[in-house]
């Protein structure tokens, strides 16, 4: 039997690996679409300069850093955006392996990316960092909804497979 707190850190390598899944759906979609970067330029946000380039990760961090008084500079955008977004992959998983462990693995994993899409689109909407959800067209909106489902279905596979392997 697997303890609370190794299910917590398997979460967390879990979402890793869902988050490498669903970046991947994305990189995938944006070379169809004529991209010519490499895999690694978006992933570690290397061309963000600054805050207001930041994506919504970053902007996140950077509220978090203003409420709790740190000031960052624009130097640390693509840092804070980097680390904000792996650590929200990662808490997705803890979540999941909190919620979610003991439940058939396809309806987990279903249920952590729709979870994961619409808590961002409402946390988000709330803070000013995306629009509500009502203003986007459907297409955007199922892109979205596709990506965090592989990440859902990505996490809970890899938390299956981790602690089918701790016995």
């Amino acid at each position: 039997m697997t303890s609370f707190i190794t299910r917590l850190a398997i979460g967390a390598v879990a979402g890793t690996v869902g988050t490498v899944t669903m970046d991947l759906v994305w990189y995938g979609r944006y070379r169809r679409s004529g991209g010519e970067g490499g895999p690694l330029e978006g992933e570690f946000a290397g061309s963000v300069d600054s805050f207001e380039q930041a994506s919504a990760p970053g902007k996140v961090g950077k509220r978090l850093a203003d409420t709790v008084g740190i000031e960052l500079s624009d130097t640390a955008a693509a840092t804070t955006t980097n680390a904000m977004h792996w650590l929200t992959g990662a808490g997705y998983g803890v979540a999941h392996a909190v919620l979610l462990h003991d439940r058939p693995p396809l309806a987990a994993g279903a249920a952590t990316g729709v979870g994961a899409v619409a808590n961002s689109y409402a946390t988000l909407g709330a803070m000013g960092i995306y629009d509500p959800i009502w203003k986007y067209d459907a297409s955007t909106i199922a892109k979205d909804v596709s990506a965090h489902v592989a990440f859902g279905l990505a996490t809970s596979l890899a938390y299956r497979g981790l602690v089918g392997r701790r016995g």
